[in-house]
């Protein structure tokens, strides 16, 4: 380590709302889709290509289970392949509505067409099986560290102890399920934190998580052991990560980059470059692919600069070499921001050779990247690095009926008695967790589709309370019928066994 400026760790979320038959372009999964085609796609194909190449370790992935089950899911796998099939057709379309126009529009369409074939044949070749079989060799070489987190994503600090642990221990054992491996560190939810959560992390064998630096006041240079525990904490240096995606700038802004939300809506692609940031949709001139792999390279170079000099900061205040932890959404990479899988790999190529070593959370214990102990406050990764997000006054009619979804639910489990596996149980408790997500407060507060997000929590509130009343009531034909209907109608985590809700095994 002495011989080094110090360690980076690059850590990935891939999180996205489970989104059930929902139609696709313009409307529902195409979420999903888009995210896959442009984000999950390029980013395995350069952690395949590094592997090859001999290089491990090189990134910590967290991967949620609401979006592995959907990657791994045989009709969202139908759906992805009908919608690379679509891309490629509407790459084709919009050739022939510009032929006549700006060349380089027809070039967006054949860059396109280009893209939808490679991404065509890459997940026929590769992925029709689903992720989990193309994610496990890079688990198993450690090209990657594979980080996990509870089942349905929600905000940890507002679920009852005895759910938080049962969310928890269930969505690691998914993850065991398909890769083979449980991991030992987890990406919290919206990095949400209470006080004594280390202790029930401990219990559930997670050794590491990731808190956002101001939780650490900004004292990011080492892991940290949390509490009188044993679990680490690592801390997301925003100076160096605002760099790429903060909440007022960062390199996806550069006028030589893609749009993001300007669309040419007969065909669905997107041919602008962001030219100013009050320039008009209409107005904004055609994307040049040249002119983004200018600002690819110099964002890069920026980026590497900025970390080597953070880092012999650290190690001028601290004596030894320090981390960098920068941690990103996935789906920033590809799928919001077109060019970010060439910056990414190219950061990746650059900064071994500035003498910084890429490493993953656990290589960096291994390598000794370690300070002392810290008592955390309660926190988030959210604005005001508080809970406002998830737990305001925009979002309190949800906070309210998810406290009573989970004294419903606790009550509810009170009065079960587990023997054999019950699949209306199962599935009233996969509906309540779905209710609980964070997602749906994140996209109230943010007012990002917020119609839909509460639309989605009070469906999957709704169908708990029909399928707990039904087992209240002694229905049990009835029930037995209405928990295999919801279940095939967009039922994920299939294998869920909610019996050791009851008996905190």
């Amino acid at each position: 380590m002495s011989e080094t400026t110090g360690g980076f760790a690059l850590v990935l979320h891939s999180h996205l709302p489970w989104l059930p038959h929902h139609g696709t372009w313009p409307v529902g999964e195409e979420w999903l889709y888009q995210a896959w085609a442009h984000s999950y796609l390029p980013l395995v194909d350069m952690l395949r290509r590094f592997a090859e190449e001999g290089r491990r370790d090189v990134l910590t992935l967290g991967v949620t289970p609401v979006l592995a089950a959907q990657l791994d899911d045989p009709y969202a796998l139908r759906a992805a392949h009908d919608w690379l099939g679509d891309w490629n057709l509407r790459a084709q379309h919009a050739a022939t509505r510009w032929q006549h126009r700006d060349p380089l529009l027809r070039e967006v369409a054949a860059s396109e067409f280009r893209a939808s074939d490679r991404a065509l044949a890459e997940f026929e070749a590769r992925w029709r099986h689903g992720f989990s079989p193309v994610l496990r060799p890079l688990v198993d070489d450690r090209v990657v560290e594979l980080i996990g987190g509870p089942l349905a994503h929600p905000f940890q600090p507002l679920l009852d102890p005895a759910l938080r642990e049962f969310f928890l221990r269930a969505g690691l054992d998914d993850t065991q399920t398909r890769v083979g491996a449980r991991p030992a560190g987890i990406w919290a939810p919206e990095c949400g934190y209470a006080p004594g959560m280390e202790t029930g992390y401990a219990a559930a064998g997670v050794q590491r998580f990731l808190v956002d630096g101001p939780a650490l006041h900004g004292d990011t240079a080492f892991a940290r052991t949390v509490g009188d525990s044993d679990v680490y904490c690592f801390g997301r240096d925003l100076e160096v990560t605002y760099r790429v995606w903060s909440p007022k700038a960062g390199y996806p802004g550069d006028a030589a980059y893609r749009d993001f939300h300007t669309y040419d809506h007969p065909s669905g692609l997107k041919p602008s470059r962001v030219t100013g940031r009050q320039v008009a949709p209409q107005d904004k001139r055609p994307y040049e692919a040249a002119l983004a792999a200018e600002a690819v390279e110099r964002h890069a170079v920026d980026f590497v600069d900025t970390v080597v000099e953070r880092l012999r900061d650290l190690k001028d205040k601290h004596g030894r070499p320090g981390l960098v932890v920068a941690a990103y959404d996935t789906e920033l990479f590809g799928h919001w921001w077109h060019e970010g899988p060439a910056w990414l790999e190219r950061v990746l190529r650059l900064l071994p050779e500035r003498g910084v070593d890429v490493t993953t959370l656990g290589g960096a214990l291994e390598a000794g990247y370690t300070g002392g102990r810290v008592d955390l406050p309660a926190s988030s990764w959210g604005s005001g690095k508080d809970w406002r997000v998830w737990d305001g006054e925009q979002v309190s009619d949800l906070v309210h009926a998810g406290a009573e979804l989970q004294r419903d639910l606790l009550d509810l489990v009170r009065g079960w008695r587990p023997g054999t596996r019950d699949p209306v149980f199962d599935q009233a408790v996969r509906e309540a967790m779905l209710a609980l997500s964070s997602d749906w407060a994140f996209m109230v507060t943010k007012d990002s589709a917020a119609d839909y997000a509460r639309r989605r929590a009070k469906v999957h509130g709704d169908r708990y309370a029909e399928l707990a009343s039904l087992l209240r009531s002694g229905a049990r034909h009835r029930a037995v019928e209405r928990a295999a209907e919801l279940r095939r109608e967009d039922g994920p985590f299939g294998g869920l066994d909610a019996r050791p809700l009851a008996t905190g095994e």
